[in-house]
């Protein structure tokens, strides 16, 4: 098989669908029947993967900032995207005896075979939780890549079978390849995470945690309501922590973790780095993630593999995710959410029980496999 994988989603700081296209690509090169495989980067062919320094990898945050300006007005929007597709298309003539992947919904003109992948629905069946701008341009990119897509892949069998009804595609043309945590998140001792958690103010095993943007798909207003349910001591003897972005419309959000850091059980980090990360997870007592809606819901596997326990949603994808290793209910349920969050800070029991079992369900994901699930797409999209 010759491939094309578009690697213009590796930005940074790294996103999902950054750490998903990096990791793909790395595995793919071990995959034997593909023969050539080539990078794909904004307008043109790349010799290697982007890295932070590299001219190819402008920040993910300047990416959005123009599509989202340029989003707002229809006209502009429509000119921008012309001109790229056509820029897109220009470099890649000739080359209709690969199969080209775009990993972050999006699919340029191409001669051959192609594939893209849709990690979910929330834009179409969700849009009151995007800003107008973002629904505007994935609707838009979207719409052009189905009438180009040979097969379409998911990140989860749930999303499978949603795009396959939401789009009226057969399924057999839409196939699932499970994403997986890194090799990075792994347990570590209180001497190892002590150091780096200093920095942050923060004592091993002395807080819960949630990764991941501010913004109202994420629950997060639940999750204080959740929370602030507790006995004040267990509250303020496990804060909780929230790492990531601010996203869009967050201001209630941001406004009750104030409210709760005042109080003196709460935290708000902001953005954390890659390489402090793994060491938040692993020094957590508890890891929270009770969201409405998810493609995939990666930073379940990232708690798991770090041996910490985990409390989650049984919307979307996360059940396929999370398994019977985590601790669950429904995301609108604030009092069974307390509930459950309760227990997982203070049953050492169920916490025991809880962390094998997350290693065991961490462990049936990985890249590698990802890699061969893909491949095995490619071979299904090249025979029709």
């Amino acid at each position: 098989m010759k491939i094309i994988l578009s690697v213009q989603p590796i930005r940074f700081p790294m996103t999902g669908i950054g750490r998903y296209t990096l990791e793909l690509a790395r595995h793919l090169a071990d995959i034997d029947d593909i023969e050539d495989l080539k990078f794909f980067g904004d307008e043109q062919f790349v010799d290697g993967l982007p890295t932070p320094g590299n001219s190819q990898s402008r920040p993910a945050s300047v990416i959005t900032r123009i599509k989202h300006r340029l989003a707002r007005n229809p006209v502009l929007l429509d000119i921008y995207r012309k001109r790229v597709h056509k820029r897109r298309g220009r470099a890649l003539s000739g080359k209709d005896d690969y199969l080209y992947h775009g990993p972050n919904f999006y699919l340029p003109p191409f001669p051959g075979r192609s594939v893209v992948t849709i990690h979910d629905l929330s834009v179409f069946t969700m849009p009151e939780h995007h800003p107008a701008e973002r629904v505007m341009f994935i609707r838009k990119e979207v719409e052009f890549a189905l009438k180009q897509a040979t097969m379409l892949i998911t990140d989860a069998e749930y999303t499978r079978h949603e795009v396959a009804k939401y789009f009226g595609w057969p399924i057999e043309k839409v196939r699932a390849a499970a994403l997986a945590g890194g090799a990075e998140f792994y347990p570590r001792d209180a001497e190892t995470t002590a150091p780096v958690l200093a920095r942050y103010d923060l004592t091993p095993g002395g807080y819960g945690l949630y990764t991941g943007t501010i913004e109202p798909r994420k629950n997060l207003v639940r999750l204080l309501d959740a929370y602030g349910r507790m006995p004040l001591a267990l509250r303020k003897r496990f804060p909780l922590v929230l790492a990531g972005y601010k996203g869009w419309n967050n201001e209630e959000t941001m406004a009750r973790i104030n409210k709760a850091e005042k109080e003196g059980w709460a935290r708000y980090l902001g953005f954390v780095p890659n390489d402090d990360l793994p060491i938040l997870f692993a020094g957590a007592r508890l890891f929270a993630f009770p969201s409405l809606y998810e493609g995939f819901g990666l930073p379940v596997l990232e708690a798991m593999a770090s041996g910490i326990p985990v409390v989650t949603s049984t919307s979307s994808t996360l059940p396929e995710v999370a398994g019977d290793a985590a601790a669950t209910c429904a995301p609108e349920d604030v009092e069974a959410l307390a509930g459950l969050l309760e227990r997982g800070l203070d049953d050492e029991a169920w916490r025991s029980q809880a962390i094998e079992k997350g290693f065991a369900q961490a462990a049936k994901f990985s890249w590698q496999r990802c890699a061969q699930e893909t491949a095995a797409i490619y071979r299904s999209a090249l025979a029709q």
